[in-house]
């Protein structure tokens, strides 16, 4: 633990308490913000509550160096702290509108630098394992392979695909309406293969699963209930390791960089791939590119007589 949090009192002020829920009631109504991320501003907040509790100052009398001295005392991540900062800015950026003429404290505050990496991508034999990995013979080896298939054809997030409702797939048209982040939703199409699969499993499997219950989810436990991120997470480890693909170079979000990468290698636009990806700007998708490009290098190198 920090030096940081260990110094914490035990709580913030009741006053910047009320404050805090009374803003994540606001975004939750207003923007449909994901659980999760309603949840990292709600402990950010407290947090910097706190430690301007043990200076005296509470979070409407924060300064810019307040602020700064907070993220400075910190011993987290770059993207801990950007992720900490996004919640500062959005508190204070509320707080501004609603009073006019408060000095909104985050306006000059630097902003971390985070790292530019470059996603990692399974190749696509390596894909077509995975694929392959779930035996078909059983009744949850059909549903993996259905959910693997569906993830990688249209290029899901983890909570996207556990959290599809079971009323999102319109099996006429071969299209998926998903929910994803900020509540927003986009049209994705279902590949062939991919439909097959699904067809397969709400035909041979869901119902046993659901054993004549009517759950909203399109994809079952063994118990008949919704699946969860951690039981997706497990399973695709599992079928990674029974083909020898390193578990350490597999999880959900991979399968999600190798859709996008695959499609650009293939001749996909950036901007169709956004669409498809969800991504609110293109700069998110362009990170693709770089993957790409390094592709393009290696082929090159190998096969260029002058490579």
């Amino acid at each position: 633990m920090s030096d940081l949090h260990k110094s914490l009192p035990a709580s913030a002020s009741s006053a910047d308490l009320a404050r805090i829920e009374a803003f994540i009631e606001r975004i939750w109504s207003e923007y449909g913000l994901a659980g999760r991320t309603l949840e990292a501003y709600r402990s950010d907040l407290k947090g910097l509550a706190g430690w301007l509790a043990g200076r005296g100052r509470g979070l409407t009398a924060a300064r810019r160096e307040d602020l700064a001295a907070y993220q400075g005392a910190a011993s987290v991540s770059v993207r801990s702290m950007a992720r900490r900062q996004s919640a500062f800015r959005r508190f204070y950026a509320d707080l501004a509108r609603r009073q006019p003429g408060f000095d909104d404290p985050t306006l000059l505050l630097d902003r971390p630098k985070l790292p530019r990496g470059v996603p990692k991508a399974l190749t696509e034999s390596q894909v077509e394992a995975l694929l392959q990995a779930p035996d078909e013979t059983t009744l949850l080896g059909l549903r993996d392979r259905a959910m693997l298939e569906l993830m990688y054809a249209s290029g899901l997030r983890v909570s996207e695909l556990v959290e599809l409702p079971l009323a999102a797939l319109n099996r006429r048209q071969a299209v998926l309406r998903v929910t994803g982040k900020g509540g927003k939703d986009r049209l994705v199409p279902v590949a062939e293969l991919s439909q097959r699969s699904v067809e397969r499993y709400l035909d041979e499997v869901r119902p046993v699963l659901a054993a004549g219950r009517q759950p909203e989810a399109l994809f079952l436990s063994r118990r008949g209930e919704g699946m969860t991120r951690q039981m997706f997470w497990t399973l695709i480890k599992r079928h990674a390791l029974n083909v020898g693909i390193d578990t350490r170079r597999v999880s959900p979000h991979v399968m999600r960089h190798s859709f996008a990468t695959h499609l650009l290698n293939h001749g996909a636009d950036l901007r169709s791939l956004q669409m498809l990806l969800g991504h609110s700007a293109l700069s998110t998708t362009q990170i693709y590119t770089l993957v790409a490009k390094e592709g393009l290098k290696r082929l090159h190198a190998m096969h260029h007589p002058r490579g």
